[in-house]
């Protein structure tokens, strides 16, 4: 999700080749899921048009992760957008374009109230601007499950909030486990708990003298 004061989370099928998946991550696949695929050619494609946006309004972007995990941080985008994908498909969700746009334009409301743009804090949080459309329907397909879940209305805050919340998470957890994602090693594992990339596990000796004191492992399973 994007780290800023609005709670905005982490759209679409643009950029992702279908394939079947069987075996190890296929040859050419930054990550599979299901039966689709998301192609390393198209990974390298976004990182790059991130990268191009950050230098464009370097000064103006203080990014939110190490510059050097950035190819992870678009994947981690692209994984997401999948999972949300199914979530809707399951849930026989359909969102407009104009419910998305609509999605979209509220978000860029709430940030422009905190003195920013949407695109500045999409670079920050490692979303290539061009892929701000695809967000704009992740968010409309969130709107509308909890909508329903919620019976019509979505509460403000609360308990209430925080169970729908709670179902809203079940119900993406349990899309994601059934699509069995598996990222490719050279980038790294797919993180359940925080639907992040992180660096795959590695065993690490000790400093001669000193412990190593590992942090606390990724949920690299469904935690439903």
């Amino acid at each position: 999700m994007l780290r800023t004061p609005i709670a905005v989370t982490a759209a679409a099928l643009a950029a992702v080749t279908a394939l079947t998946a069987c075996g190890p991550v296929q040859m050419g696949a930054a990550a599979v899921l299901g039966n689709q695929a998301i192609s390393s050619a198209t990974l390298t494609s976004e990182v790059a048009n991130l990268e191009s946006a950050y230098q464009a309004g370097k000064g103006r972007i203080t990014l939110q992760f190490p510059q050097s995990q950035m190819t992870q941080e678009v994947l981690a985008w692209l994984v997401r957008f999948q999972i949300r994908e199914r979530l809707a498909a399951r849930e026989h969700i359909d969102v407009t374009p104009a419910q998305s746009q609509s999605a979209l334009a509220a978000t860029a409301s709430q940030i422009r109230a905190n003195g920013q743009t949407l695109r500045n804090v999409a670079i920050a949080n490692g979303l290539p601007p061009d892929l701000l459309p695809e967000l704009g329907r992740f968010q409309a397909i969130q709107t509308a499950l909890m909508t329903r879940l919620a019976g019509g209305k979505v509460p403000a805050a609360g308990p209430a909030l925080s169970n729908l919340q709670l179902k809203f998470s079940l119900a993406e957890c349990l899309a994601a486990k059934s699509m069995a994602i598996r990222v490719n090693p050279q980038y790294g594992e797919f993180n359940y708990t925080q639907e992040t990339v992180v660096p795959a596990a590695t065993t690490l000796s000790a400093p001669e003298g000193g412990i190593v004191k590992p942090s606390p492992a990724p949920r690299t399973t469904p935690p439903c």
